[in-house]
């Protein structure tokens, strides 16, 4: 039973302390509009997300109404596109006239981001997907609201390093493609390995092709919750510490997992998962980097950071698992640049470089996130830190991601606002030496020995 405390106490999370459901996200498989004529597939996509989608935003609305808790997006994943226009796009305008159709059909029924223009080439690319992959920049260029994601690598495949080479050139040619927008597109563009197929979190969001015909997922959120708790155990020992975190990510979850429910009563759908991660925002006071200030460290990169964020990714995940029946997607600790207030202070202040970033993305739930980069970083460079993270993700069994936005005409020292959930961001410095060589050997890194369990 909820007593009246719990009520009360989730209310002040709520109104003074950030406390909101990230996302609701309807995850919808395309298998069943497979057609190997181009017009068929794109009117069958259309009428089958407006038709499964017809009711997420108003119901949405309707649980924030009664429930009194914010749930800030609506949003849609669909069967990465590379399978699903395999058979009828012969070119990459074929795959834009697709994504130009998830672009449509989002706004029709009112979601703010539709994921799924997404590639799955751990292990190699058919030519379908290496058309979907060289399509990306201008898809993202003349959408709004879709994303993209390609897995580049996994812990039983290895790294496709052909697939790592081209998504650094990728990168590039989006932020060429939006460089009016200040590059926007290459937010809406993440590299994963181990990409998991149940996140609700965009841009990395895509309805697997193991998952049921449609699925309500769920995001949480609540770094202002967690900052707020361990200030009441400030100097108090690790073990304290770590049972206040735990507690904490128990109640935001529950919050996640009512929300859940109602929305897959309500809209028919079946629930899939609770993805807990803490993700911040731009708002003062809703930021990771001030949790891992609060546990001691003077700035977030500060010797003893990745030491901090291990531990508290820990303890939100073992908090989280008892309250949701269902557990998935990315769950931990986003560590984004340009959506964390503490993260962007720690960069101006010298004190986060992106080489710390890294270092952090062996324990936190995704990888280096949002970081913007001198808009003349080479392909190659782009692709060989696609490869460090692919690799952090690949020998520790983890996810791991690159977000990361080199912003044309800009440099070091300058800043870039996106707005919104996005944020802005300093031009953070890359590594200036070069590993062309390296990534022009192609083929495919091995998967690790530890993979094989069978």
């Amino acid at each position: 039973m909820i007593n009246i405390f719990e009520v009360n106490e989730t209310n002040k999370m709520i109104e003074q302390e950030n406390l909101d459901v990230r996302t609701i996200t309807l995850g919808i498989s395309l298998l069943d509009c497979i057609d190997s004529d181009l017009d068929k597939l794109n009117e069958k996509i259309y009428n089958k997300i407006t038709k499964k989608a017809e009711n997420l935003v108003s119901t949405g609305e309707q649980i924030s109404a009664e429930f009194g808790i914010p749930i800030v997006n609506k949003r849609i994943s669909v069967t990465p596109i590379g399978l699903i226009g395999s058979a009828a796009c012969k070119t990459t305008e074929d795959f834009v006239t697709i994504a130009k159709t998830l672009d449509r059909a989002a706004k029709t029924v009112g979601v703010n981001f539709i994921g799924g223009y997404t590639a799955l080439v751990s292990k190699g690319m058919t030519p379908a997907e290496e058309l979907l992959i060289r399509s990306i920049p201008k898809a993202l260029a003349c959408t709004e609201r879709v994303c993209s994601s390609v897995n580049v690598g996994s812990t039983k495949t290895g790294i496709n390093m052909d697939a790592v080479k081209l998504m650094g050139e990728m990168v590039v040619e989006t932020a060429k493609e939006t460089k009016d927008q200040d590059s926007l597109g290459c937010a809406k563009l993440v590299v994963f390995c181990n990409a998991p197929d149940d996140n609700p979190f965009m841009a990395g969001a895509f309805h697997g092709v193991t998952e049921a015909d449609s699925i309500i997922n769920v995001g949480v959120s609540g770094p202002g919750v967690v900052k707020t708790a361990l200030t009441k155990v400030r100097g108090a020992d690790f073990e304290t510490l770590c049972e206040m975190i735990k507690r904490t990510a128990f109640k935001v979850t529950r919050v996640g997992q009512l929300v859940a429910r109602e929305a897959s009563r309500r809209l028919g759908v079946p629930f899939g998962i609770v993805d807990l991660s803490l993700a911040p925002t731009p708002a003062i006071g809703d930021s990771v980097a001030e949790i891992l200030e609060e546990i001691g460290l003077e700035r977030a990169g500060a010797p003893g950071t990745t030491a901090a964020l291990a531990l508290l990714n820990d303890q939100v995940k073992k908090g989280g698992v008892m309250a949701s029946t269902a557990v998935g997607g990315l769950s931990g600790a986003f560590i984004p640049v340009s959506e964390d207030q503490g993260m962007i202070d720690a960069v101006n202040a010298g004190a986060l470089s992106i080489e710390k970033l890294e270092a952090m993305t062996c324990v936190c739930s995704v990888g280096l996130d949002m970081i913007a980069v001198p808009g003349d970083t080479k392909a190659s460079t782009i692709s060989g830190i696609i490869a460090d993270e692919a690799a952090i993700g690949m020998v520790n069994q983890k996810t791991t991601a690159v977000r990361l936005i080199p912003v044309i005409g800009k440099g070091v020292g300058e800043t870039v606002e996106f707005g919104g959930l996005l944020g802005y961001a300093p031009i953070m410095p890359v590594n200036p030496f070069s590993c062309d060589a390296f990534v022009e050997r192609g083929g495919r890194i091995p998967a690790p020995i530890h993979s094989f369990k069978n």
